[in-house]
């Protein structure tokens, strides 16, 4: 909160860190992903933010140039009902040099939680969608 009371809501912001961060559309569109931080050492590289590709309130997509070739970061959040990825899953893109998809896909699967006992569907349309870009699952340690 402000001094007068009033609560503070944006992203927070550090020198050392560039912000591509995602307005609501409308006042009932609350992104679930709202950022991606850039460490400013790699300002040469122009990152931009691609909502003219991919538009959809809980994905970012951006994309910057190394040696005049395009690579591209995604950060997706899909809810309960899967809809992110649902949307990625039902929209064309021509996307290559995807270097990294992160983010909280809901998705519980025996595949990368060996306490969970069972495989779910949705985790294959991720695997399939994943593998479309040419990207590969990596299961961190914790």
């Amino acid at each position: 909160m402000n001094c007068k009371g009033i609560p503070l809501v944006g992203i927070s912001n550090h020198p050392n860190w560039l912000t591509f961060a995602r307005e609501p559309c409308l006042s009932n569109d609350s992104p679930k992903v709202i950022i991606i931080y850039i460490n400013v050492r790699l300002f040469s590289f122009h990152f931009s933010l691609q909502k003219d590709i991919i538009n959809h309130k809980d994905i970012l997509l951006a994309s910057f140039f190394n040696d005049n070739i395009i690579f591209w970061i995604m950060n997706v959040y899909s809810d309960s009902s899967n809809s992110a990825l649902k949307y990625l899953k039902n929209t064309e893109v021509n996307i290559t040099n995807l270097l990294i998809m992160t983010g909280d896909f809901n998705i519980r699967d025996s595949i990368w939680d060996p306490s969970f006992p069972h495989h779910s569907a949705i985790s294959d349309d991720l695997m399939i969608l994943a593998d479309s870009y040419n990207l590969d699952l990596s299961i961190s340690a914790y």
